[in-house]
């Protein structure tokens, strides 16, 4: 069994990389604690426990926290698992948490993630998640895949961007929603009035020079780039879709237009 790779950003807010050894894509899971309920995005590459054990970690995560904050949840404590998109390096391990006591797993169609959430006006809402104690934005954010969304958490300013902005590969499925898309997150990054503090993607395929991808089923990646980027990166993804090209290629991000 390959163990998680976890790192605690803040106290409430957990980081959880699937190992590389598990799945190539090695995606980034975040699971964000409130009050009443903990948000876990994403649930990873494989529906496997013996090679990534999701269900483990997310129950020890889970118990660890109670133990801090005996008096900072309500019972029974919730697990909310969302997703940024629906692609299968991000939702296999669905089924581990299904029958889960307490959780609820969500849909991951359009029509879905539309209705859990309450949306009235997708994908230009903004909707509120809350979590007790902790508000966590909802942003329609399709382009990418179509039931995409990007998460901003108040609590430690962070944008959970996905596969939408990652220091990595940035697939444009559909051009003209993944155009609006990144617009509606530079609105929305200067309506804030507290400066986002960085942008957490599900990847990482950039190494640490400039411009320069690990290939698409790379194992190991001694040299990679930081999975942090500054909001000011949304500036930079807008102006290379403006390029034409298959493949526009800037220092910390690869804009691939393949729809």
């Amino acid at each position: 069994m390959t163990s998680a790779e976890v790192t605690w950003l803040d106290d409430d807010t957990a980081q959880i990389r699937q190992p590389k050894k598990s799945h190539w894509e090695a995606p980034f899971l975040f699971l964000l604690f409130g009050r009443d309920r903990a948000l876990l995005l994403d649930t990873g590459a494989t529906d496997d426990e013996t090679i990534f054990p999701l269900r483990e970690t997310i129950d020890q995560l889970i118990e660890n926290w109670l133990r801090r904050h005996p008096a900072r949840f309500t019972r029974p404590y919730e697990l909310i698992v969302a997703h940024t998109h629906a692609h299968g390096d991000h939702i296999a391990g669905d089924q581990l948490l299904a029958d889960r006591p307490g959780t609820v797993v969500l849909g991951t169609t359009p029509a879905e993630v539309i209705a859990f959430f309450g949306f009235q006006s997708w994908p230009d809402e903004v909707v509120e998640v809350h979590l007790g104690g902790r508000t966590v934005d909802a942003i329609g954010g399709p382009g990418h895949e179509p039931s995409a969304i990007v998460f901003y958490d108040r609590a430690t300013r962070i944008l959970f961007t996905g596969d939408t902005v990652c220091p990595g590969n940035l697939y444009v499925r559909d051009r003209g929603e993944f155009v609006r898309t990144i617009d509606r997150l530079i609105r929305f990054r200067d309506a804030q009035p507290k400066h986002i503090r960085s942008l957490l993607g599900a990847h990482i395929e950039m190494s640490k020079k400039k411009g320069v991808d690990y290939p698409p089923g790379t194992v190991h990646q001694p040299h990679e780039a930081p999975l942090a980027l500054p909001p000011s990166i949304l500036d930079e993804v807008r102006a290379a879709l403006d390029e034409p090209g298959e493949r526009v290629v800037r220092d910390r991000f690869i804009v691939a237009n393949v729809g």
